[in-house]
Formats: structure tokens, C-alpha cells, sequence
């Protein structure tokens, strides 16, 4: 009993511990594989993750990178990445092998930390938290660790549009929409002043456009009228956006243009134009095979702008796979990000609609930025993600189980039932 309670309670702790520095994140993780692996139920969570419709996925990508490392060409990182495409992997069955009860407490340490760190941005902004190492990157701009937090901030941010839409169909719970939009604009805020990404805010968008859809699929009309109105909203926001949201877009716009007159320089878009051709051009070198596990760094700086050969990565891990792996690779990394959003588009309730934008979330940040390369991110969003997608395995009304009592009613739909019928 205490083997499996300890496994519970370093999943919670584990969850909690996201938006640490990344070394907090390895020891969360390596604590929780040995508690799993002292717990004992190992044949029952390997019949759980077999029977996971993202099993196969999962094992075809893991699959695919031996096959090259085997017959492919090896390099000086050849070892650190192949660590961090098992990391990838490794990462998302650990969520997968959870119990229902044990994910429901990795998701209550996070809904408790985002609150916490919620307030530590408040008083940061209020003047009046002191400067720690330990909440820097979550109360400013620090790298790609704020970028992780900002994508959990949009995660959590989708998640509350996701209510906000079922509160607002519901005759007899409909005053519950507006707090819930209040937050998600909240959350975008935070993702546009405080940790500005361009990223997690096309995210978020996507993600609110994505549950309109999701809800009212059924209904023509009224996802329509919907799909209206956010577009509506959303332009008003765009139109009075603070001026530093459509500086950073206007910018965006403006290094694209100077990337395709062949300007060069460290902005982020003209890194990216660079990286996205040039990644291109690698895979499309050896299409089958690719140039072998750990070929990017070192081909990026035969390749690449003197300027930006520090560069490791290749913000976007779909192609990053496809010039290690050739098109295969590429396939194989992206069948799993696909698999799982329509593992949440076919549940047609509430739980499969979180899982879905948290999935979408992850699916878009890894194609705009190394979300699952870059362990600072990709510890932790596939993480939170792939638990919202164990939820999506339950059956019944999983996320009532995670708020305290008084507070599950969120997720409980007009007549009084289970929102498995929203």
C-alpha cells in the first residue's frame, strides 16, 4: 500500500514541479520511474500501455530511430540525441502508464502550482516579490523555460475556454462562461506581456477556434454562429491589442520579409526561415533513411549562417526527426501527435475536449519551436499534455476527480449528470 500511494504522491509531486529549472524536472521524473518500479503492478500498467491506442505510434517512432541508428551514420551528438528522443518517448508512456487515480493527482499538483505562480506573477508585477532564480522564468522572459511556462499557461487557458464554451450551452449554468473567458483572456495576457510568445498565443487561438468546432460539430449552425463570435472577439482584441503584442507580430512579418531578400541576423523569424529550408534540404538529401541519428547540429553548420552555427536545434522536432530519420522519421514523430488528437476528437464529451486543445497546444508548439527536443520544454508540456490525453482513456467524468469536492461541479452538465454528455 505505501509502494503505491508513493507512486500517487510522486506523480502529484512531479506535476507540481513543472515549472522548475529542468534538472528538478529529470529528478521528478527518474523518482517517479523507480517508485513505479518498486511499486510492482508492472504487468498491469504494460497491459495499460498496450492497450493505449497511442502504443503502437509510440513504438513505431522508437522503432524507426534504432533502425537508423543502426544502419545510419554517426555523429559527435549522436548519443545526446538519441537520449532525448528516448527522453521524448519515455516521457509520454510514463503518462500513459499512470492509473487513473495517480494522473489525477500529477494534474492536481499542477492546477495547484499554476495558481501559486499565478500570484508570484501578480506580486511581481505589484513589486513586491523579491528576485529568486527558482521563479524568475516564470515572472519574466528567461529562455526556453518561460517559453515552457508560457505554453502551460496556454494550456491552462484553452482549458478554461473549454468550460467557459460548455457553461455558456448550458440553459442552467451559463453564468459560469464569464469567469471562465475571463481567465482564459487572463491567461493570454500573460502569454502576450509577461512571457510573450508568439507561439503560445496562436496556440491559444487555435485551441478556442478548435472547441468551438469540437462541441458543436454536431450542430452546423450553432458551431457557425460560434465560430462567429470568436472571430469577432478576437479581432476586437486584435484591434485594441497593447501595442507590444503588434510590435511582435509586425516583427515577425517584417524578418520573414528580410530572410527571403537574404538578409541574415539572430532575429527569431529569420532563424527560423533559415532553419525550416535548410532542415528541409537535409531530410530531402537522404528521404528514406535521413543522414543518421545526432546529423543535425553538425550539418547545420556546414549548412547554416556563420551567425547562427551555435544553434542545436531546429525549432520545429518534426523536421529535426525528418533530417535524422529522413520522411519515415518525420512520419513516425508526427503520427503520434496526430493519433492523439483524434484519440481526443473522437470522445466527444468534455474530458475528450481538454484533452484535444492540450493536444493541439502540443502538436502546434512542436512545429514552431522544439517543444519536444528541447528538454526545458519537452519534459514538461508532453508531460501535462499526455496526462490529459490518460484522462481521455477513462470513461465516465474523470476531471470531476481532480478539484476538491466543492469545486468539481464545474464539470457536471445541466440536468445534474456527468459531463460525458456535453
Amino acid at each position: 500500500m505505501l509502494r503505491t500511494r508513493l507512486v500517487r504522491h510522486l506523480a502529484a509531486f512531479w506535476g507540481f514541479v513543472v515549472y522548475m529549472p529542468v534538472g528538478v524536472n529529470y529528478g521528478a521524473t527518474f523518482l517517479l520511474l523507480l517508485a513505479m518500479l518498486a511499486g510492482g503492478s508492472l504487468r498491469e500498467r504494460g497491459a495499460r500501455l498496450r492497450a493505449s491506442p497511442l502504443w503502437w505510434p509510440i513504438v513505431i517512432y522508437l522503432a524507426w530511430t534504432l533502425v537508423v541508428l543502426a544502419i545510419g551514420q554517426h555523429y559527435p551528438e549522436t548519443a545526446e540525441n538519441l537520449f532525448h528522443g528516448f527522453r521524448i518517448a519515455s516521457t509520454m508512456l510514463l503518462a500513459l502508464a499512470l492509473t487513473r487515480a495517480e494522473a489525477v493527482w500529477a494534474l492536481r499538483g499542477f492546477l495547484l502550482v499554476s495558481m501559486i505562480n499565478l500570484l508570484l506573477i501578480v506580486l511581481h508585477q505589484a513589486h513586491l516579490l523579491p528576485d529568486q532564480q527558482i521563479w524568475r522564468a516564470v515572472v519574466s522572459l528567461q529562455g526556453n523555460k518561460s517559453i515552457n511556462d508560457a505554453l502551460l499557461f496556454t494550456v491552462l487557458g484553452a482549458s478554461t475556454a473549454v468550460l467557459g464554451l460548455a457553461h455558456l450551452a448550458d440553459a442552467r449554468r451559463w453564468h459560469w462562461a464569464g469567469p471562465a473567458f475571463v481567465f482564459t483572456v487572463l491567461m493570454a495576457l500573460i502569454v502576450t506581456l509577461v512571457l510573450p510568445s508568439r507561439t503560445s498565443l496562436v496556440a491559444m487561438l487555435v485551441c478556442v477556434v478548435a472547441a468551438c468546432v469540437h462541441q458543436w460539430r454536431s450542430h452546423p449552425r450553432i458551431m457557425a454562429g460560434a465560430l462567429a463570435a470568436v472571430f469577432v472577439v478576437a479581432g476586437l482584441l486584435v484591434w485594441q491589442a497593447p501595442a507590444e503584442m503588434k510590435d511582435k507580430f509586425e516583427l515577425g512579418l517584417h524578418e520573414v520579409e528580410q530572410a527571403q531578400a537574404g538578409e541574415v541576423s539572430e532575429g527569431s523569424m529569420i532563424t527560423r526561415y533559415y532553419m525550416y529550408r535548410l532542415t528541409t534540404e537535409m531530410m530531402l538529401d537522404k528521404p528514406l533513411i535521413g543522414l543518421g541519428i545526432g546529423a543535425w547540429t553538425s550539418e547545420w553548420k556546414k549548412r547554416g549562417p556563420k551567425v547562427l552555427d551555435y544553434k542545436n536545434m531546429p525549432h520545429n522536432d518534426y523536421l529535426w526527426m525528418g533530417s535524422q530519420g529522413g520522411i519515415p522519421g518525420l512520419l513516425s514523430l508526427l503520427f503520434i501527435m496526430v493519433a492523439s488528437v483524434w484519440v481526443c476528437w473522437r470522445r466527444a464529451d468534455l474530458t475528450g475536449r481538454l484533452g484535444f486543445v492540450a493536444m493541439l497546444t502540443l502538436l502546434i508548439a512542436a512545429s514552431l519551436n522544439s517543444a519536444l527536443r528541447d528538454a526545458q520544454i519537452g519534459l514538461c508540456l508532453p508531460w501535462i499534455c499526455f496526462l490529459y490525453l490518460r484522462l481521455v482513456e477513462e470513461s465516465g467524468s474523470p476531471w470531476r476527480e481532480v478539484l476538491p469536492a466543492r469545486l468539481s461541479g464545474v464539470f457536471v452538465s445541466a440536468d445534474g449528470s456527468p459531463t460525458h454528455s456535453l
